[in-house]
């Protein structure tokens, strides 16, 4: 038999995986439009390709159980049910607002609380790890990137002036004597950081007892990629120094990268293989669990019903709630003139377009007061969706693949004396071949967020924020306010845009709620 039932429990058995059946492709079909969604990033990003590969591992881990796990009696835990309400309201409001890793964690939790719930402590107890396991399957890392890429920007040039060699760094660009080098996101060795840290994981748990054991390593597996990432683009740099740029400098460095990666990790399972523990298990040492008389088949009806309301509800509410379009189209409009002095001119300022996409209506323009000048430009969102938002990791000043601006820093910044204090993004750029001015132009552009009449600079305060006024019934209108001047290096763009800001605050504020009025 392919199941070894113990004769007293196979009714039990029988039942507690029909409960499971069934809950389990309830909820798939429930949210199919969130695991399909992680299904089309694991097809379309190498990043997360592994993706594939996790649920045939947990099956795999769970089917090494599968003694012990029938040697339990399953027994439906009701305690389980708080956390999938309150994880399925986690869902709805990631979905509110569109955030794909929110909505893929919570997706991937109700499984693993399903398995909790039907079964019960006694038996998922047994394939906690291969339940925590299936986390790897969700997309989630590229938060990461800017991070990365600055920490092997930094050990990049700190390697290379040590090895005596002159350098010039500007952002994630430096310069050495025999070329132009800059980090993007193929050398921030996320790929190496993820893969290695669930195969490490892996590892750990099929060759240690100990959890200590299991810690250090999954440990070291995070620590290791990040380390061997520093040093392949160390040695990449080197590669292309001394072969006259001949070597390293076009697709074969991602060849080279790719075999120290793994040359690195081979390393470190070899050492970790010296501490490797016996993992079998005496089967003979299994007790089987008695069946108690007053436990009955009716508590997995009771279970199939209440999980089911469980996650419908939210579903269905979101469903309602996103059907509330505001089917009107709204109108964005700068003014000509503001009220405060600043006044719409055609010069002095670069030809600026942020790279925002899906908004319903855009408006821009470029004024000057007292020989200052300050552009301004402002998207407008409604009826956001996973493809048209306000919050995208795509939504930037420039897109990454523009070659003409290089970023050089970025902070953020409270403007104190406004009745109203407003924290803005800061970003400096600079021009690197932008057609219609000089080469060395320097831009500074500030950012900030509109959600339904509130401000803010924060990514996660704009998602919370839409969330919470879409959940109430407000809608979701929401704008991208950039501000921008020249920086030439003495503060005057700082102080251009704080004064342009404070003179027209409550007009770019009108502006907005105009035409979410509309």
């Amino acid at each position: 038999m392919i199941f070894n039932f113990p004769n007293p429990n196979r009714k039990i058995w029988r039942d507690a995986i029909t409960s499971f059946g069934i809950l389990f492709l309830l909820i798939v079909f429930l949210f199919w439009s969130t695991f399909s969604g992680m299904v089309s990033i694991w097809a379309r990003s190498e990043t997360f390709t592994h993706g594939f590969l996790v649920f045939p591992i947990v099956v795999w881990l769970i089917w090494r159980k599968r003694n012990l796990i029938f040697s339990k009696i399953p027994k439906p835990n009701y305690l389980f049910l708080i956390p999938i309400v309150f994880v399925s309201l986690v869902w709805l409001l990631g979905d509110l607002v569109s955030i794909n890793s929110v909505t893929q964690l919570a997706a991937t939790a109700l499984l693993v609380l399903l398995v909790l719930t039907v079964f019960g402590w006694s038996v998922a107890s047994v394939i906690l790890f291969p339940l925590a396991f299936l986390f790897f399957s969700v997309p989630l890392g590229e938060f990461l990137l800017p991070i990365l890429m600055e920490w092997t920007a930094k050990f990049t040039v700190v390697a290379i002036r040590l090895s005596g060699i002159p350098v010039y760094q500007e952002g994630l660009q430096f310069v050495i004597s025999s070329g132009n080098w800059s980090v993007v996101e193929a050398c921030s060795g996320v790929r190496y950081l993820i893969s290695s840290v669930m195969i490490g994981t892996l590892y750990a748990y099929l060759n240690y007892q100990s959890l200590n054991r299991r810690l250090v390593f999954i440990g070291v597996s995070i620590v290791v990629p990040v380390l061997a990432n520093w040093m392949r683009a160390y040695l990449i740099v080197m590669l292309g120094h001394f072969s006259g740029n001949t070597l390293a400098v076009g697709f074969d460095h991602l060849i080279y990268g790719w075999l120290f990666f793994g040359v690195v990790i081979m390393l470190m399972f070899l050492i970790g293989s010296r501490w490797t523990e016996s993992t079998s298990v005496d089967e003979s040492k299994f007790e089987l669990e008695k069946f108690h008389d007053n436990f009955s088949s009716k508590y997995f009806a009771v279970t199939v019903f209440l999980v089911a309301v469980a996650v419908s509800v939210p579903v269905g509410w979101g469903y309602f709630i996103l059907k509330k379009n505001n089917l009107k189209i709204p109108h964005l409009i700068a003014p000509n003139n503001f009220n405060s002095g600043w006044k719409q001119t055609n010069g002095n300022l670069v030809s600026l377009k942020p790279n925002f996409h899906g908004s319903f209506a855009n408006a821009s323009g470029n004024y000057e007061k007292n020989s200052q000048f300050v552009g301004l430009y402002a998207a407008y969102y409604r009826n956001q969706d996973y493809h048209n938002k306000l919050v995208n990791s795509e939504n930037s000043i420039f897109s990454s693949k523009n070659k003409d601006w290089l970023s050089v820093g970025a902070g953020n910044y409270v403007l104190k004396k406004m009745v109203d204090p407003i924290s803005v993004r800061v970003m400096n750029w600079k021009g690197m071949d932008v057609s219609d001015q000089k080469n060395n132009i320097r831009l500074q552009t500030w950012q900030f967020y509109w959600v339904n009449g509130i401000f803010t600079d924060s990514d996660y305060k704009a998602k919370i924020y839409g969330a919470i006024q879409r959940l109430v019934g407000k809608g979701d209108d929401s704008a991208i306010v950039v501000l921008y001047a020249n920086d030439d290096g003495d503060n005057s763009a700082k102080k251009s845009m704080e004064e342009f800001l404070q003179d027209n605050y409550s007009e770019i504020k009108n502006m907005l709620e105009m035409t979410r009025g509309e």
